[in-house]
This record gives structure tokens, C-alpha cells and sequence, in this order.
């Protein structure tokens, strides 16, 4: 496991897609390291079990059941969280979905609607009201969750690599916008990280395990708390000058 050494005590962080995976882990490392933590999730069942958990361990934890796609939703959950702990100052927009891969050709709208709205919209809608409180208080930290498809091509996947690219495109131009204000606004672009939806794709055909391990320069794939170690640092005083920065987390993958 990564090392996290970070202070967040009496801080507040707000993790979307905060159940599983990713999000999991890094709601893990945030209540670790001191935060209260909104565990944000469609999945309100498995958002409450993690909740109960980490306030069982003495943590500072709330589950809110939250479609991304539902800006009312998104702006209720964000407001729930400044009045249960009195502040906003860290966020991971890491909602997203990606569905199997077809011919650009033969893309439907609908699919195409699907992936735009939680990977595009959900970050957006869940933007605007991290920063209405942020903007307020005058400082504070957000972290979006785009992809190494934010940063090359994907055969078959053309929407959801539109969609990533597109988070970068918002949290730049965020970044310029919110720097005055003392808010700054991140990238991660993770690789093919060991989480529940890469476990789908395995079984279900869509990803070789042997041969996207062979793709990547560090020989193996990466795993949620390296992460976890990316969204903390990024929100930590230790990254106090960065800000509109899109950082991959892909074990070199996009520097071949």
C-alpha cells in the first residue's frame, strides 16, 4: 500500500463515485488522513455499508445517495455536506462510466447521451456547486477524475475518450477562472487501474489482462491507493502553486 502522510484533520473532502474502486480508496485515504468524508454514490446501499464502516473505525463519514446526472441531486448532496461538517474543501469528481467498446459508426445516441451525462455533465454539475461554497469561503481544492482517455485515442471508445478529454478542457479553464479566488482545480488521468469496472471488462471480454499489462512501461497495472496518493497530494498544501494541471497515472503508458 501507498504511504499517505497528509494532516486533514478538520477538513472536509466530498468524493463522488465514493463507494467503489477508485473513489472507494481514496474515500479511504481522506478519512485516514484526518477529513470528514461524503461518500457521494448512486449506489446509496454500498455508499451507507462504507460510511458505517469508517465511523465504526472513528472516522468522520456521511453516505449521500446521488445521480451526478441530476444537477438538483448534485447541488442537495454538496449542501448536505457544508451542514453536517461546516465546510468544503476538497473534492474528487470521480463519477464516470465507460460502456463497451462499437464502431463509431454504430454508436446510438442514447449510448452516447449515457456517457456525456455522467462524465461530462456529473463533473460539471458537480463543479458549480463545489465552488459556490468554495468561491464563499475563499479557498479550497478540486481533483477531476479524467483518464489516460483524456490524453491519446481509444479504438471503439470514441465518446467516452471525447468525454475525458472534455474534463481536462473544464478543469483548465476552471483553474484559470478560480485561481484569484483561492481555489485550485486538478486533473488525474489514471491507466488501467485494479477496480471493479476493470474486473467487468476482464471477464466480459472487453480487456485482456496479459496483453494491457504488456502495454504498460512498469509492467503491471495500478492500483486504486496509488490513486488515492495522486487526489491527496493534489489537495494538500504540498500542491499550493499547482493548479490546471491534467497529471497521468498510468505507469508511463501515455509517455510512449
Amino acid at each position: 500500500m501507498t504511504e499517505l502522510t497528509y494532516d486533514f484533520t478538520g477538513k472536509t473532502a466530498f468524493v463522488t463515485g465514493g463507494s467503489a474502486g477508485m473513489g472507494e480508496s481514496t474515500v479511504r485515504a481522506f478519512a485516514e488522513a484526518g477529513a470528514a468524508v461524503a461518500i457521494v454514490d448512486r449506489d446509496g446501499e454500498a455508499a451507507e455499508k462504507l460510511a458505517a464502516e469508517l465511523t465504526g473505525a472513528g472516522h468522520r463519514a456521511i453516505a449521500i445517495a446521488c445521480d451526478v446526472t441530476d444537477e438538483p441531486q448534485v447541488k442537495a448532496a454538496v449542501e448536505r455536506t457544508v451542514e453536517e461538517f461546516g465546510s468544503l474543501d476538497m473534492a474528487f469528481n470521480n463519477a464516470g462510466i465507460m460502456l463497451p467498446p462499437v464502431d463509431s459508426a454504430e454508436e446510438t445516441a442514447e449510448a452516447f447521451d449515457k456517457i456525456v451525462a455522467v462524465n461530462i455533465k456529473g463533473v460539471w454539475a458537480s463543479m458549480k456547486y463545489e465552488l459556490v461554497q468554495m468561491g464563499r469561503q475563499g479557498s479550497g481544492a478540486i481533483v477531476n477524475c479524467s483518464s489516460l482517455g483524456g490524453l491519446v485515442g481509444g479504438d471503439g471508445r470514441t465518446t467516452y475518450h471525447a468525454t475525458k478529454h472534455g474534463v481536462i478542457g473544464q478543469t483548465k479553464s476552471v483553474a484559470l477562472q478560480y485561481g484569484k479566488r483561492g481555489v485550485r482545480v486538478n486533473a488525474v488521468c489514471p491507466g488501467t487501474i485494479e477496480t471493479p469496472m476493470v474486473a467487468r471488462m476482464i471477464a466480459g471480454g472487453e480487456l485482456d489482462p496479459a496483453g494491457a499489462v504488456a502495454a504498460i512501461p512498469m509492467g503491471r497495472l495500478g492500483r486504486g491507493d496509488e490513486i488515492a496518493a495522486a487526489v491527496l497530494w493534489l489537495c494538500s498544501d504540498g500542491a499550493s502553486y499547482v493548479t490546471g494541471v491534467a497529471l497521468p497515472v498510468d505507469g508511463a503508458y501515455t509517455a510512449q
